[in-house]
């Protein structure tokens, strides 16, 4: 394999460039699309609506669910309407399902995340679900974006829980990074990680601890800081460059695994990638140092810390067996991780991590 890193083709983050959106799709193209979220179309997009028809961008409501039967609905849309140039405005399944339909059109995508809470908007991949909304499959693009826009006054709109989130999906960045680094494993393009991949997830972790406080504060007032825009910064283009170009492990595989048990549909996946980094650093025998910065970070901005934080309190061994045997399978990212991992190995991990984090909340423990 070769060193292999990719990007999106632009990245754009500032207050009020929303309003720079009909000249990159004319740029881009003559006739665009937006693929509105029901939040997008109902609360943002009302204020902008003059200005979008007059440059020949119609808008469409996305259904919900980044399926098969929504790609194909979107599709013919698309054709019927000439159109050359698609925006996918909102949440991840939002995102996702614009990303897919337009590589299979060839025709450019721009990206507008209103929320921050995970960092897909600048990578080249995509789930695909079940109408019911069960996991598919991951879909890879030819390309990444040819435009990620960020609007920061839209994203200090939003609950601050989906910024949290966002931190939590971003804290699993470097520790996944490193391992793959230190096992010279694959990235998620195919190739060795490159020196900017890895140092881009380290810059990552070092904005999360630096300004991850501070930025929640802006969050809950709903107003952009220097902090807000340097956590926006690290959750969406930090953590997606740093994810793609050098790897997952441990902490992503472990979310896939909380997945099986009901309890933690409820929980966003940042919270739950939370964990699995907690988890992760248990199993992989992290200094006692590490793991408190860590434990300490995710109590400061209120991310989980326990089973209990994410739906599984007093939940037997048995079911969380479940969880640590589908965070195993064969295909999952943890086997990037130094050694043997077995389903053993996480169960111990989890239930360490656990205890580690009772301990905390209990006063219990020393915190450094």
């Amino acid at each position: 394999m070769f060193l292999k890193a990719v990007f999106p083709g632009k990245y754009i983050q500032g207050e009020g460039v929303l309003a720079q959106l009909p000249d990159w799709v004319k740029l881009l193209g003559k006739k665009g699309l937006i693929l509105a979220s029901p939040t997008v179309k109902d609360k943002i997009l009302p204020g902008y609506t003059g200005d979008l028809t007059e440059n020949s961008i119609c808008i469409e409501p996305f259904q919900g669910e980044c399926c098969e039967n929504e790609l194909k609905r979107l599709s013919s849309i698309i054709t019927c309407k000439d159109v050359d140039v698609l925006v996918g405005m909102g949440g991840g399944k939002t995102i996702d399902t614009a990303k897919i339909a337009a590589d299979r059109l060839g025709i450019p995508v721009i990206i507008v995340p209103t929320i921050a809470s995970t960092d897909a908007p600048c990578s080249g991949c995509a789930v695909l679900y079940s109408e019911e909304g069960f996991f598919q499959s991951v879909y890879y693009q030819k390309m990444n974006p040819q435009l990620v826009l960020v609007d920061t006054t839209v994203i200090a709109d939003s609950p601050t829980r989906f910024l949290i989130s966002g931190m939590g999906d971003a804290l699993a960045t470097w520790f996944e990074a490193r391992s793959c680094d230190r096992t010279r494993s694959a990235n998620e393009c195919g190739g060795y990680s490159t020196m900017a991949g890895l140092n881009l997830a380290r810059l990552c972790y070092d904005t999360l601890l630096m300004y991850g406080s501070a930025a929640k504060i802006a969050g809950e007032k709903h107003i952009v800081t220097p902090a807000l825009n340097h956590i926006v910064e690290a959750n969406i283009l930090l953590s997606g460059i740093g994810f793609e170009s050098s790897g997952l492990a441990a902490a992503h595989s472990i979310h896939n695994g909380l997945t099986a048990l009901e309890e933690t549909h409820s929980f966003y996946h940042g919270e739950k990638v939370a964990f699995g980094v907690l988890t992760g650093l248990q199993l992989t025998d992290a200094s006692p140092q590490e793991s408190a910065e860590v434990f300490s970070f995710c109590e400061e901005i209120g991310l989980p810390t326990t089973l209990a934080d994410i739906g599984l309190n007093n939940t037997d061994r048995n079911k969380l067996m479940k969880a640590a045997e589908k965070a195993c399978a064969p295909t999952e990212a943890i086997h990037h991780e130094v050694g043997t991992i077995t389903p053993g190995k996480v169960l111990n991990a989890m239930l360490a991590a656990d205890g580690m984090g009772e301990l905390r909340k209990n006063n219990k423990l020393v915190k450094f």
